[in-house]
């Protein structure tokens, strides 16, 4: 009996954490929404939230969370295709815009929240970009054979130019998308060209 109430339970947190999802759009974010809304959403009543998260602010962290452990599984399924013989950075690129177009709402709340007024959501949001880096930063280093140090360079700029990008595509129609996506293709082939450029410069050898 203990099993099927633990079932229901983590079924109605699920809930909560979607219909959050589901009410965030271009032009209201997470600080727009009310306790009340969101269960009402979820179908529960506003005392049952208690029973799942303390407060609102909770519930975003918890979905700032989910947000960038969803990229991440993601890109690793990116480099395994690449590890079957696609093209490196198209792959990650291609696969990035693909969750930018299909979990906008997802990106959209790690975006804001990036530079938002609560400092416990901007500690979150920087702390699963600094998981996407290092995660990055492992492949580049084995991948490329390269410093720590050149790894972690090349990984934050990388990170950082297609973040950008995929802020930029939120508000771009889908046929403006592919140029978008090409162009980022070329900048991160620029950043790899310059990274391997510097692989044997003493400065990240020594």
């Amino acid at each position: 009996m203990s099993g099927v109430r633990a079932q229901q339970k983590e079924k109605t947190r699920r809930a909560i954490i979607d219909a959050a999802f589901s009410q965030l759009s271009a032009d209201r974010s997470f600080s727009g929404l009310s306790l009340r809304e969101v269960s009402r959403e979820a179908n529960i009543a506003p005392t049952s939230f208690y029973r799942h998260f303390k407060d609102m602010d909770e519930l975003g962290l918890t979905m700032v969370d989910e947000g960038g452990l969803a990229l991440r599984q993601l890109m690793r399924k990116a480099r395994q295709r690449i590890a079957d013989g696609g093209s490196i950075i198209r792959t990650s690129v291609e696969t990035f815009m693909e969750f930018v177009q299909n979990h906008s709402n997802v990106f959209r709340l790690l975006l804001r929240e990036r530079s938002g007024t609560s400092a416990a959501f901007r500690a979150a949001v920087n702390r699963e970009i600094q998981h996407f880096i290092a995660e990055l930063a492992d492949y580049l280093e084995d991948y490329g054979k390269c410093s720590r140090e050149l790894a972690v360079i090349e990984a934050e700029a990388m990170v950082t130019l297609v973040f950008n990008a995929g802020a930029e595509a939120l508000d771009l129609p889908a046929v403006a998308r592919k140029p978008l996506a090409e162009r980022v293709i070329n900048q991160l082939r620029l950043i790899a060209k310059g990274a391997a450029a510097l692989k044997h410069d003493r400065r990240f050898t020594e």
